[in-house]
């Protein structure tokens, strides 16, 4: 089965489905090892890992792609792109689905935030007229070669214009082809609740340690009909967390000794790289 039909499906159950977030190939493999099913290339990790900046539009199509396409050639689950504004208007739109779903995109999320865009969690946000967006999300539908290519549209209006407008945009987004939409940060369980009661299609929800929006858990997402539930940058902030204790503990004894309680093991490493596989086929292709 295809990734996209697999995802389609995780989508239409509304079982609440955790997937992570991951900045690069080898958090994606990490979060394969561990039996996620999905996972969600997050804009706002690639961002802070690749260019060190935060999640306020800087980068580009091309440097998602490429992340994309290292996640998508190490693991075998869905991958689900956090593709921003489609970097553009409905024509950039074109471009950003074709390459995005040759990179391997299993699915695209897409928002109605005006460019630069910034992190949902973020103050100042603004969002485009509701006719523009929806041409976005037509050019997006219209643009995938594979028809189970789950297209995500966002909505930032919560934070602009409410909740009640964040929904009607949401309904519109669904009326316009999207496959699932994702009313970003909503500030209740009763915002929550409302959402997945009144937008007939499948619902993300995006949780963020020190965001806006409560985290009741699977259990509780799932009563409430969500399709799945992103954690995007759990792995970013834990990893941040690590390497500043690890360096820090380096900086002041030169020397790890005191930190080794913070480190993988060298084993640990090498096999959440697959080294054994990369050995076999030098094995194999050895004169």
């Amino acid at each position: 089965m295809r990734n996209t039909t697999r995802l389609k499906q995780m989508m239409a159950k509304r079982e609440g489905l955790t997937v992570p977030g991951v900045a690069n190939a080898l958090f994606a493999r990490v979060a394969e090892d561990l039996g996620f099913p999905a996972i969600y290339a997050t804009g706002a990790g690639i961002a802070n890992m690749h260019l060190g900046a935060p999640d306020i539009g800087l980068t580009t199509l091309t440097e998602v792609a490429a992340a994309v396409a290292a996640m998508a050639d190490t693991v075998s689950v869905p991958v689900i792109v956090d593709a921003d504004t489609g970097f553009g208007n409905p024509v950039n739109m074109v471009r950003t689905v074709r390459v995005l779903e040759r990179a391997g995109a299993a699915g695209l999320q897409i928002e109605d935030q005006v460019f630069p865009k910034r992190c949902g969690h973020f103050a100042g946000k603004d969002v485009i007229p509701l006719d523009q967006m929806v041409q976005k999300i037509k050019a997006a539908v219209d643009s995938r070669g594979d028809r189970d290519l789950q297209i995500i549209a966002r909505t930032d209006a919560r934070a602009v214009e409410g909740l009640d407008r964040a929904i009607e945009r949401a309904l519109r987004f669904a009326e316009a082809g999207a496959d699932v939409t994702f009313v970003e940060a909503p500030l209740s369980l009763a915002e929550l609740e409302r959402i997945a009661r009144e937008v007939p299609v499948p619902q993300v929800a995006n949780i963020v340690h020190g965001g806006r929006t409560p985290d009741p858990g699977r259990a509780a997402f799932a009563q409430m009909g969500f399709g799945i539930v992103l954690y995007a940058n759990a792995a970013l902030q834990a990893a941040l967390r690590a390497s500043s204790q690890i360096l820090s503990i380096l900086k002041q004894d030169g020397s790890l000794e005191n930190g080794s309680g913070l480190l993988a093991t060298f084993e640990e490493r090498q096999r959440s790289v697959a080294k054994d596989a990369w050995d076999k086929l030098e094995r194999r292709y050895r004169d």
